[in-house]
């Protein structure tokens, strides 16, 4: 069948090798032997499938080394989790080596002697960790609590209509705790020169205090399924620990009957949409002046984008989720790393009569198919599927949903794997790159094109994304 362009076996209780055979399906775009019972080695024969577009022997019993080819490498660990015997290359498991010429009893003895140092030097090992690990839990304690020691301020009763009357809970001490220093801070908000954002749930303005501290905070224009006081601050206050280097960090909340604001970190550099399309609301703080984004830049953009959303899924117990992925929520430091806002808030976002979230209508492009039908099946796949599509977004340059007057509305993910599919990849490659390698994007857009498969089993993790993408740029995938 040397013009089959699609072979999808996953999930059919297949036992027996791989046939070597397969590499002569020289027109094989999508290969998938996933979720089966496939034993034996990885054929080097696959490695001649030059135009896979997707690539998945996950969740099956190979074993052996895995081919060197860059064209299955360049797939990432997730084309191969799940195989307990498999080893190399782009699994993190090395190949131990395998001699045959050591005399069986000689074997037997540097066996026990190896097993008597690794117990000895584990014990050792396992000792110094614990020590190591309560001298971290104790000082990790003492800095939470001094880090998120809940200030909480009412402030006296006033005739004043710009004061605000309710209850201001910070969790940072570097904030100003009298209301006296944030009578100034709650009057900004009717100025609109503030104003820096907006999106489903609210608008946000920049506040400033004396001595140069500024925040961000939003004003909410919805609750969602949120119905009073105590669930606002439970839903809100539970986010006042989360701590990453890729994310806004909260500062706090405030409540009144009558308005509802979330403090957060401010991000001076605006956000990746305006950075990209050069639209949106104004920077508050813009001394670039709309500077282009290198194909550098990009790149750790992604990877910060990558490694906060892994943090959310992988590290935060529970769980946290995003969903709601898209430009305009990745803010921008003044070195351009990014910053992943609004996370955790799905409670927050409007509602539709009976049946569950709108269809985000500030993200067309960005939500999962699992979601845009309703169908409510939130997981962490929602989010990955977002983010490659924020992927596709770096490397083209394109919005995720464009409608030209002359033509037919045009999805990103469609046309990219459109072109992708017919060899011309390097046409959708945003025209004002420059100093980038071809080959970096070509992976990063594949890449992209897996985190949006439409079935979420398909989707890698998010820290399998970060794997690849610390693949991508050390070269290991070149």
């Amino acid at each position: 069948m040397t013009y089959l362009e699609i072979l999808d076996l996953h999930r059919n209780q297949l036992n027996g090798s791989i046939p070597s055979t397969l590499g002569n399906l020289s027109r094989i775009q999508y290969l998938d032997l996933s979720e089966n019972s496939l034993s034996g080695s990885i054929p080097d024969s696959l490695g001649n499938l030059k135009l896979l577009t997707h690539f998945n022997l996950s969740f099956d019993n190979l074993t052996g080394v895995i081919p060197l080819s860059s064209n299955i490498q360049l797939f990432g660990a997730s084309a191969f989790f799940h195989n307990p015997g498999l080893c190399g290359s782009p699994l993190d498991v090395p190949c131990s080596a395998n001699t045959d010429d050591t005399p069986s009893t000689e074997k037997a003895r540097v066996l026990s002697v190896s097993a008597i140092v690794a117990i000895v030097a584990a014990a050792v090992i396992v000792a110094g960790v614990c020590v190591v690990s309560i001298m971290n839990i104790r000082a990790r304690s003492r800095r939470r609590e001094e880090e998120t020691m809940v200030v909480e301020s009412t402030p006296p009763a006033s005739t004043d209509s710009h004061l605000i009357i309710g209850k201001l809970v910070l969790f940072s001490k570097s904030l100003p705790s009298r209301y006296e220093d944030w009578e100034a801070g709650t009057k900004a908000l009717l100025d609109k020169d503030c104003l820096i954002g907006g999106g489903s749930i609210g608008t946000v303005y920049k506040t400033s205090f004396e001595g140069g501290i500024s925040i961000a905070v939003k004003k909410l224009e919805t609750l969602g399924r949120i119905r009073n006081q105590d669930e606002f601050e439970q839903e809100v206050g539970r986010f006042g620990n989360l701590r990453h280097p890729n994310l806004v960090a909260f500062q706090g909340y405030y409540w009144s009957s009558t308005m509802q604001l979330i403090l957060s970190e401010f991000v001076p550099n605006g956000n990746l949409y305006q950075h990209l399309h050069g639209n949106g609301y104004p920077r508050a703080s813009s001394s670039n002046g709309g500077s282009e984004l290198n194909w550098s830049r990009r790149f750790q953009i992604a990877l910060g984008v990558a490694r906060a959303l892994a943090y959310l899924h992988h590290d935060c117990k529970p769980q946290v989720l995003h969903l709601n992925i898209k430009s305009t929520n990745i803010l921008l430091d003044e070195c351009y790393e990014a910053k992943v806002s609004d996370y955790g808030l799905v409670r927050l976002l409007p509602m539709l009569g009976n049946y569950g979230l709108t269809k985000f209508h500030t993200a067309v492009g960005y939500v999962a198919p699992e979601l845009a039908c309703q169908s409510l099946r939130f997981s962490d796949k929602c989010d990955v599927y977002s983010f490659g599509v924020i992927l596709l977004e770096l490397v083209t340059g394109r919005k995720p949903v464009e409608s030209p007057v002359t033509t037919e509305v045009v999805v990103l993910c469609e046309y990219v794997r459109g072109l992708l599919e017919n060899g011309t990849a390097s046409d959708c490659f945003d025209r004002s790159l420059r100093g980038f390698a071809e080959n970096e994007l070509i992976q990063v857009m594949k890449l992209g094109l897996i985190c949006t498969s439409e079935a979420p089993s398909r989707r890698p993790s998010m820290a399998e994304v970060v794997q690849v993408l610390e693949s991508i740029r050390s070269g290991m995938l070149s």
